[in-house]
């Protein structure tokens, strides 16, 4: 029996290219939601070109574009404007990330767009917001990254800043965007005249909510939070420490309890003991002694014994994954995070799973990033109603 998704009969254009706001309608068409993509007619969105390929078409497009629909619609003609315009009136969300500006001298503004359809939510992902002095700045996730304060505190002290090897920011702004938009749609829908509004997400802020306590600390005492290599800063015991075999292992001792079991594990009842170290404070204010106690014992064993050996006392401890690690890790397996899909021309490739698990209604994978236009005759015809004809001379007119 088949089972209704979380965000069945919401319809979401999607307008933006690359990470940002691809990410999010990914999220969005993973529950259920009818996600329709445009792009351009010719050469689609950048990240079906982007890094590994296979058959001419990104394996990450397959992931970043999967349950989505793709329509193509040159947004630079008025032609393709006014398609647009057609298809607002028939969704619920608009999704973009272009530079602040775009929209709005293409016709397509907020202001506009709820004049077709007073209840349209119009999510907006930018590098720096829709206001604010540096709002027409273009901005991408590792500038982002930078200005929001994240990259100031990667990497080590001696050493220049270092960038997570993903498109974190982007994507942490996808996240943003996931939420904020859901809020939206449920204040519209409590809401007895349904109106929509705007959701505006910068990627420099969303980056910059993940600081934790740094601006309180900062304006409370003029501390600035430096690199700190591996460890985590005022929690303690907390770090990356050197096997027997050449290999490293992160260890969470940083609970009260839990550190008491982990120095009664590696022979060191005494420092369990000591009351000096039964808080975080004591132990943070020890933090170097503490770790080199630590290393001091996982070099004489193993990785895999030292992993074994904490956890069967309850201490939080994991090796450090590359990908193939991944794909090898039976608890992956079981939480169906390694899903298998079918290729366009019949091959298989891995992909991630779905996140979260809803035990309901949980979402799934319907089909893998589409070809370019390739669900141009069913949203144009079905959804908005045109006829063979008029496709065809938007066709020849290099509108569509």
């Amino acid at each position: 029996m088949n089972q209704r998704k979380p965000l069945e009969g919401i319809k979401i254009l999607e307008l933006g290219n690359l990470v940002a706001a691809p990410f999010a309608g990914k999220l969005f068409s993973e529950f259920g939601a009818e996600v329709i993509k445009v792009e351009e007619p010719k050469n689609g969105d950048p990240l079906r070109n982007w890094r590994v390929m296979h058959e001419d078409t990104s394996v990450w497009w397959y992931v970043q574009s999967r349950n989505k629909k793709s329509i193509t619609v040159n947004l630079r003609e008025p032609e393709g404007q006014e398609i647009i315009k057609s298809l607002v009136a028939e969704v619920d969300v608009v999704l973009e990330n272009f530079k602040p500006g775009t929209l709005e001298r293409w016709g397509l503004g907020y202001e506009e767009m709820k004049k077709i359809n007073p209840s349209i939510i119009l999510t907006r992902i930018s590098g720096y917001g829709q206001t604010g002095p540096y709002k027409e700045k273009p901005g991408f996730g590792s500038v982002a990254e930078a200005i929001g304060g994240l990259r100031y505190l990667t990497g080590y002290p001696d050493r220049p800043p270092v960038r997570v090897g993903i498109a974190i920011g982007d994507m942490i702004a996808g996240l943003y965007a996931v939420i904020g938009t859901l809020m939206s749609l449920r204040a519209r829908d409590v809401d007895a005249h349904k109106e929509g509004q705007v959701v505006d997400v910068a990627l420099y802020e969303a980056v910059f909510s993940l600081l934790e306590g740094i601006l309180p600390e900062y304006d409370l005492t003029g501390q600035v939070r430096e690199r700190t290599g591996s460890t985590l800063p005022g929690i303690a015991p907390s770090n990356t420490y050197k096997c027997a075999d050449n290999k490293h292992i992160v260890i969470g001792g940083n609970g009260d309890r839990i550190f008491q079991r982990l120095m009664t594990a590696i022979g060191r009842e005494d420092i369990a003991n000591d009351p000096v170290y039964s808080t975080n404070q004591g132990r943070a204010d020890n933090v170097e002694m503490i770790d080199a106690l630590i290393e001091e014992w996982t070099l004489q064993h193993p990785l895999k014994e030292v992993q074994r050996i904490l956890d069967d006392v309850s201490v939080p401890v994991g090796p450090i994954y590359g990908i193939q690690d991944i794909v090898e890790d039976e608890h992956y397996a079981a939480r169906d995070m390694l899903k298998e899909v079918e290729l366009p021309d019949g091959g298989k490739l891995m992909v991630p799973g779905i996140v979260p698990k809803l035990s309901g209604t949980p979402g799934d994978i319907g089909w893998t990033g589409p070809s370019l236009g390739s669900h141009n005759d069913e949203v144009y015809k079905e959804l908005l109603g045109l006829s063979q004809e008029e496709l065809n001379d938007l066709k020849s007119k290099g509108v569509v």
